[in-house]
């Protein structure tokens, strides 16, 4: 199906057409967004510059906080701009190279998430040879791997969007370029893009929820053999963040995009939508740090030594 008017820009709807609300939101997320880049790079600052935290557990999160921190900056500047803005347009190329961005990043995370699952269970299993069973020829592959993967999967559905047609409405009413609003004002066949959305979303959760599901469960076998009380309470502390963190990514992550087409909700999805590109972010260094002792060990001595 050709294009029967070129579309060269488009327009982002986001939440509300009143002036004053978007003023509001403009400094509801402005503060949001400097929480989420203070919060992620400090705990980055924080793992690197603590010879203590110098070992693959806190390399992993220091690539997640890393992780965050680039996938709140594809999603909200623009935002924050759209808000004060009349137009509220972003450019054919800008909208692909947002969308590509916004899936690698989040697709990465999924698969980050499941390889810090595999890192708890070598720590807590076998915690005398985790310097040898993690060591850099194993966890530096285990951080590239999921970015690699991320751009594949961005990559495939960026090209399969953007070969569609967009021959009427520009409107995307959506707060950044995410792949179900932009079928939705497709003029071309979408049920081969709806289907590759379900069938790799769908496989990228199957596989990092059971690497997450088995990497605990082992480790729940090692709990039940432990003899200290002490010994359980550093593993909940190690583990219980990690947890929840996973828990709140994966669960918006399944309602989001695996699911029938029929169901979408444009209004409804974009407000959760925020919730996994924005607020995630802000969440996760306040879930790792504050539920972790060795963080919070490290946070006293640097604010100790100012």
């Amino acid at each position: 199906m050709n294009n029967v008017t070129e579309v060269t820009v488009f327009v982002l709807k986001g939440f509300t057409d009143s002036k004053e609300l978007q003023m509001v939101l403009f400094f509801l997320f402005l503060p949001v967004y400097l929480f989420t880049l203070v919060g992620n790079l400090g705990l980055i600052i924080l793992v690197f510059g603590d010879s203590r935290l110098c070992n693959p557990m806190y390399y992993f999160l220091s690539a997640l906080s890393f992780l965050d921190a680039c996938f709140s900056t594809v999603i909200t500047p623009k935002m924050l701009i759209d808000f004060l803005s009349k137009t509220k347009v972003i450019s054919f190329l800008g909208c692909a190279a947002q969308m590509f961005l916004a899936v690698t990043f989040g697709t990465t995370e999924c698969f980050l998430l499941a390889a810090m699952a595999y890192d708890r269970y070598v720590v807590i299993y076998n915690p005398l040879l985790y310097s040898v069973s993690m060591s850099p020829r194993v966890y530096v592959p285990l951080i590239i791997a999921p970015y690699i993967g991320g751009m594949l999967h961005a990559s495939i559905h960026t090209v399969a969007t953007f070969s569609l047609s967009f021959c009427g409405s520009s409107e995307i009413r959506h707060i950044f370029c995410d792949i179900p609003p932009l079928l939705a004002i497709s003029c071309s066949d979408t049920h081969i893009n709806e289907l590759l959305l379900f069938l790799f979303v769908s496989s990228i959760e199957i596989v990092t929820i059971l690497i997450v599901l088995i990497s605990y469960g082992f480790i729940l076998l090692a709990i039940l053999k432990m003899h200290s009380a002490e010994g359980r309470k550093k593993v909940f502390s190690t583990c219980g963040s990690h947890l929840t963190g996973v828990s709140i990514y994966h669960g918006t992550i399944l309602f989001m995009y695996v699911r029938p087409s029929s169901s979408y909700a444009l209004d409804h999805d974009m407000r959760v939508s925020i919730f996994y590109t924005i607020v995630i972010p802000m969440l996760n260094p306040i879930i790792y740090s504050l539920r972790n002792k060795d963080v919070k060990e490290a946070m006293n001595r640097m604010f100790g030594k100012s």
